[in-house]
């Protein structure tokens, strides 16, 4: 048997699936549980085909580096600068605790 290859990934796995159901239920004679063992691994082998392909396809998307943060560019403040910019000096309170 010989698969549409123009199936989805998608659409082969579902297959694959409802192969694997019937099998499972053991309602088929020996000779279809046989036929749908090997649509299963015609199944499984589209569905690894399509993944290969898509993996190709990935990996053969440009790479766009982001450049590097200047090594002028400013610091974080710390909590001594941010209290300097409030006008609070290091032991001052923030606020009362609303009880």
């Amino acid at each position: 048997m010989t698969l549409d290859a123009s199936l989805t990934y998608e659409q082969a796995l579902a297959q694959l699936d409802a192969t694997l159901r019937s099998l499972e239920e053991g309602k088929l004679s020996l000779e279809e549980a046989i036929a749908a063992v090997a649509r299963g691994r015609e199944y499984l082998q589209l569905c690894e085909r399509k993944l290969e392909e898509a993996r190709q396809r990935i990996e053969s998307l440009p790479v766009k580096e982001e450049p590097l943060p200047d090594d002028d560019a400013p610091h974080p403040a710390t909590i001594a600068d941010l209290r300097a910019e409030r006008g609070r000096g290091p032991g001052e309170p923030q606020g009362e605790i609303p009880f």
